[in-house]
Order: structure tokens, then C-alpha cells, then sequence
């Protein structure tokens, strides 16, 4: 298995708007793909990434870093991470999440930290737990309409 990480491209959209569908549970349009892509080219501490295995896109990360105001450090953010439901169980997660962890030492963060939903229990939350995060709270929420 030769996996290799790279910033995602505008040649990558299709793909993207596949796995950013599989992540969110509903479709995501090219447009909507597009923006997301422009938002991450603007930002200063946002970063998309594909993981490819080959040169097929069999991954995705969102990184983002984040300053901690409680201590004045900061951590490494994993603000999305899927990968293709056929490429699951085989250690492409893993690299991706190593990866994610590499990112963060780069930018001397004290560590990692992601949002997972509920309903996600049995697979990926124990990914998370096998790889050494410990879920430490909840995220409230407040929708505006």
C-alpha cells in the first residue's frame, strides 16, 4: 500500500464532493465543493488534504489549527476526516490520522482534538479510542434560522 498525502486540488472536486457527502450524510453539490475549496485557499489556519493510494483519492482530512485561549497554546484540529467506505479496515485511516498528528507537531501544538457525532459508536469513535483520544466533552450547538 504506497499512501501519500497532498493538498486538495480543484482537479480533486468529484472526489471530494463523494467523501464530503459519505462524511455529512447528505449530498454535497460541485458549487458547494467549490466553495468549500475557495474558504480553505483564503484561510489562514484551515487546510484540506487527500490521501491517495496509487494516484486514486482514497481519503480526505480537514486540518485546522486552533488556539487555546484557557492555557494560551494550541492544538491541532481534525475538522474532517473520511475514507472510501471500500478502503475502510485497511490502515488508511490510520495514516491519515498519523498524518494529521505530524501536521500538528509542525505547527507545535499540544496535541490533537476532533468533533464526532453520535451514532458513530461503533466505528468510528473506537477508531478514535484505538488510536489514544479520550472523548472529553460535549458540543452544544444553537442553530440561527
Amino acid at each position: 500500500m504506497a499512501l501519500k498525502m497532498r493538498k486538495a486540488e480543484a482537479k480533486d472536486i468529484t472526489t471530494l464532493c463523494e467523501l464530503m457527502s459519505d462524511l455529512g450524510g447528505h449530498a454535497i453539490t460541485l458549487g458547494q465543493m467549490q466553495d468549500r475549496l475557495k474558504m480553505v485557499e483564503k484561510s489562514k489556519i484551515d487546510s484540506l488534504f487527500v490521501c491517495e493510494e496509487n494516484g486514486m483519492i482514497v481519503g480526505l482530512l480537514g486540518f485546522r489549527i486552533r488556539e487555546n485561549l484557557e492555557e494560551s497554546s494550541r492544538f491541532g484540529e481534525i475538522s474532517a476526516i473520511d475514507v472510501n467506505h471500500n478502503k475502510r479496515r485497511t490502515g488508511v485511516g490510520r495514516f491519515i490520522m498519523e498524518y494529521a498528528e505530524k501536521l500538528a507537531k509542525e505547527h507545535n501544538c499540544k496535541g490533537v482534538w476532533l468533533v464526532s457525532g453520535f451514532g458513530r459508536e461503533k466505528e468510528a469513535h473506537e477508531f478514535y479510542k484505538n488510536l489514544g483520544f479520550q472523548a472529553t466533552g460535549y458540543r452544544f450547538v444553537k442553530l440561527f434560522e
